[in-house]
């Protein structure tokens, strides 16, 4: 299983923040907001991931995350020239994505809580004898008219439609940005065409795989948190969220150097090297508490 970072767009609903640093850059509380889909792939297991970038912002990225070696994983980059749709990640990254499956994740995605749900999914697509090759989440929303939504048969629970950003959506149930799928999702992202607002789109890719009866959906229950940071408003609530869930329980979300040492990417001894070269702050106090314990 690989991983795809889709971190490129323009980021206008948040200008003008983003006029010179796109919003994966942008700090949800104590870091910057690409921590956290980073995250997400590394406590899924992923270690081979691949970041598609804008231009621009590329060297950003790179003088932030180098080449992820420091985290026991490998990151490489690409570019997306403009904005074409979210499949298009999958177009950019063939070569990348090559016989493997591939986990792509929105870089303005955040997600919090038990994620064991989405360890089974991965276990579970790939696995051979897995009939189902592309798997999406549903999770349940106030407002769901802003998101893809899957609206769900009553008696069967299998899913009947699945429509983008619908006027009248026929459930609260919002498909968040976070997708499994197979190695022939970059061939499917090829055949697709541009919806009238000119981009192509997630949902006729997601559909690709439901008229075939090979789509899984999986739920996201109560207890799981999921924030969209696109507009100024759910980037502060964002920040408020994880900086309330620190405060707290004296324990960071999305702390690279953690999840790399919990998921026995780099050992201790290499923990302690990372922590040592970090200037003085917060963030190192955190990570040389954690030392101490270990030792």
């Amino acid at each position: 299983m690989k991983g795809i970072i889709l971190a490129g767009g323009a980021g206008s609903r948040l200008y003008p923040m983003t006029r010179v640093m796109t919003k994966q850059l942008q700090s949800v509380y104590d870091k910057p907001l690409i921590y956290y889909p980073l995250s997400i792939l590394m406590l899924g297991g992923i270690k081979d991931i691949l970041l598609i970038t804008t231009p621009d912002d590329q060297p950003l990225f790179k003088k932030l995350l180098g080449d992820g070696s420091q985290f026991g994983i490998h990151l490489t980059y690409k570019i997306q020239e403009k904005p074409n749709g979210l499949p298009e990640a999958f177009v950019l990254g063939e070569d990348f994505i090559g016989d493997d499956h591939v986990c792509l994740i929105l870089g303005d995605n955040l997600f919090y809580g038990d994620l064991d749900f989405f360890r089974k999914a991965i276990e579970s697509q790939k696995n051979k004898e897995n009939s189902l090759h592309g798997r999406v989440f549903a999770y349940y929303v106030a407002d769901p008219s802003a998101y893809g939504v899957v609206e769900f048969d009553k008696e069967t629970k299998k899913v009947k439609s699945i429509e983008e950003k619908p006027a009248k959506p026929k459930s609260n149930y919002a498909v968040p940005g976070l997708y499994l799928f197979d190695n022939t999702v970059a061939k499917r992202a090829k055949s697709l065409k541009p919806s009238p607002r000119g981009e192509t789109e997630i949902v006729d890719l997601i559909l690709s795989y439901h008229h075939e009866d090979k789509l899984g959906v999986e739920m996201m229950y109560r207890g799981l948190a999921w924030l969209d940071t696109g507009t100024p408003r759910s980037l502060l609530d964002a920040a408020a969220f994880i900086g309330a869930i620190e405060e707290r329980q004296g324990l960071k979300v999305a702390c690279l150097e953690e999840v790399a040492y919990r998921m026995k990417f780099i050992n201790l001894e290499q923990l302690q090297q990372i922590t040592a070269s970090l200037p003085k702050c917060s963030y190192r106090s955190y990570l040389e508490k954690i030392i101490s314990e270990e030792l």
